[in-house]
């Protein structure tokens, strides 16, 4: 249970952890792809993926779920995927069971990568 609850928590990401980089794209696409920093393992969304199953039509996530400016804080909170699978928000708008996309919980490692250190020389 700790671990489900741990894993609910960080898929959201901790505010205070998470920094967004956006990579390659323009204003007008937005973003291909936004690495999320976690200590659960980051997380990187394909928002190109996300546009293409929308159909292009951006106001399916934004800003009702998210800011549209990369720049923006996306202000994630401890404890949130719970909540926000809920509360239909976030990343719980789609990944919750029943919901279009797969449910967060027991698939961590669909989103959450822990990045592998290099052996030393």
């Amino acid at each position: 249970m700790r671990l489900f609850t741990a894993t609910l928590a960080t898929f959201a990401l901790l505010s205070g952890l998470a920094t967004l980089t956006a990579q390659t794209g323009t204003k007008e696409k937005g973003p291909e792809k936004l690495v999320l920093q976690s200590k659960m393992g980051n997380v990187t969304f394909l928002h190109a993926k996300h546009v293409e199953r929308e159909k292009g039509d951006c106001k399916v996530c934004h800003d009702k779920l998210f800011p549209q400016d990369a720049k923006a804080p996306l202000n994630f909170k401890a404890s949130m995927h719970k909540p926000a699978e809920a509360k239909r928000v976030s990343c719980g708008a789609c990944h919750v069971a029943g919901g279009k996309a797969f449910p967060s919980m027991g698939n961590c490692n669909k989103c959450h990568v822990k990045a592998v250190a290099a052996p030393a020389r």
